[in-house]
């Protein structure tokens, strides 16, 4: 993989070359096991070597430290600064609330590399406010009243808005996993779509939360009320890390299911999917029932969302791309 042409000074050829950036593999031996480290290099175009160039020393670190890290599943600089920006604390009072020394954070963030107990313990803060607030109530004393009382209010807010079940916890993380960037209206169809797949193939829900007819079409006012201030690009928003690892409580079928939806339905922008969930009998029959009218939080029972998915895959086999799209195709052709 090259990336576009630079000239700098080749030592082999002794003279300024163009050199392109590629990617090469390395094993470095750490702490007594190897590891095999994917990093940048700068390759000359006529000799082949590579070269050193400014700031290249200083990129293939940060390189190794990401992959490491990942390797043996540890936390980052970035995991660490995003648990101080959700609970509104500082390194030294979050050293504290974890239990360690008053400095350990501060050096973390500095690029010392987190030992695995330290490390799972950060982590365990980072994706569950429970686990905060006991940490902030056990070592309640090393901390002063204001910092306490912030981290704490944090932890509580975060808790009661993280109360959904783990199996929509972990369908919504597989599905910012598989699609990055969602706006609200898209996370909300898709998880219509994953809950009726999933009870037309299974016989079953895949989560328990209850859904709503909403003008715009089905809403989890659960998942509402959860991301009702996130910014939807886990980027921007260190609240998103509150999903790490949530995907882990499904299963291979479910993961598939999630796959299904987020390979077909996810293809289209919010409009269209609208155009399909309001020509859907669990979404008209709520509106019948309103009189007519826009339905306004009417429940869509799981029992109706699962009929009605059962029959559209017996029309269509829903248990395959070709059968979805086919269906989406159809739908898309009647709202037209």
């Amino acid at each position: 993989m090259a990336d576009h042409n630079h000239i700098d000074f080749c030592t082999v050829c002794r003279k300024n070359t163009v050199y392109t950036l590629q990617k090469v593999d390395i094993i470095r031996n750490i702490r007594s096991s190897a590891y095999t480290f994917t990093i940048t290099a700068a390759v000359c175009t006529e000799c082949g070597e590579t070269m050193s160039i400014p700031g290249l020393i200083d990129t293939n670190v940060q390189e190794i430290d990401a992959q490491y890290r990942e390797a043996e599943g540890l936390v980052s600089v970035r995991d660490i600064e995003n648990l101080m920006q959700i609970y509104q604390i500082g390194k030294a009072p979050l050293s504290l609330a974890l239990g360690f020394g008053e400095i350990t954070i501060t050096r973390y963030l500095e690029g010392q590399i987190p030992s695995k107990a330290y490390s799972d313990v950060i982590r365990s803060a980072l994706t569950s406010p429970a686990f905060m607030k006991r940490m902030l109530e056990e070592n309640r004393d090393k901390l002063t009243d204001a910092a306490y009382r912030k981290a704490v209010a944090s932890a509580e807010g975060l808790e009661e808005r993280f109360s959904v079940s783990a199996k929509m916890l972990g369908t919504v993380s597989y599905l910012f996993g598989r699609l990055e960037e969602l706006t609200p209206l898209t996370l909300q169809t898709l998880l219509y779509f994953v809950q009726g797949v999933h009870s037309a193939l299974y016989g079953r829900p895949l989560f328990p939360e209850d859904c709503s007819a909403w003008i715009r079409g089905p809403v989890f006012p659960a998942v509402h009320k959860l991301f009702r201030d996130f910014t939807f690009d886990p980027a921007d928003d260190a609240r998103f890390a509150l999903l790490d690892g949530a995907e882990a409580v499904l299963t291979d079928g479910e993961k598939r299911v999630i796959s299904l939806v987020t390979d077909t339905f996810g293809l289209y922008g919010g409009k269209a999917l609208e155009k399909i969930t309001h020509g859907e009998s669990p979404w008209t029959e709520a509106r019948s029932g309103y009189g007519g009218g826009i339905p306004s939080g009417e429940i869509l029972q799981k029992e109706r969302i699962m009929a009605y998915y059962q029959a559209v895959n017996r029309q269509y086999g829903i248990d395959t791309e070709a059968g979805l799209q086919n269906y989406i195709r159809d739908m898309l052709g009647k709202a037209s």
